[in-house]
């Protein structure tokens, strides 16, 4: 199982995680790839100086962009 946290701190989330967490719900939904994957928020990791964060299988993935993102799922 594949497992995406997203931080929702304040800071992060100011910083565009409500975006990236958008983003990602409507992407796994449009492209469920048989593979199991399960998102999650999560609270303040205290990373807040490169955020927004996200953890993809816990390796953090600081203010990624959507291809970045992408690119790291296609590879999933």
């Amino acid at each position: 199982m594949t497992v995406i946290k997203v931080c929702l701190g304040s800071s992060c989330y100011v910083r565009g995680n409500d975006k990236t967490l958008n983003f990602l719900e409507n992407y796994i939904q449009k492209n469920n790839k048989n593979i199991s994957i399960e998102l999650v928020g999560c609270r303040c990791t205290n990373l807040c100086e490169g955020g927004p964060n996200i953890f993809i299988n816990e390796k953090k993935y600081s203010h990624p962009s959507e291809d970045e993102i992408i690119s790291v799922l296609e590879a999933l």
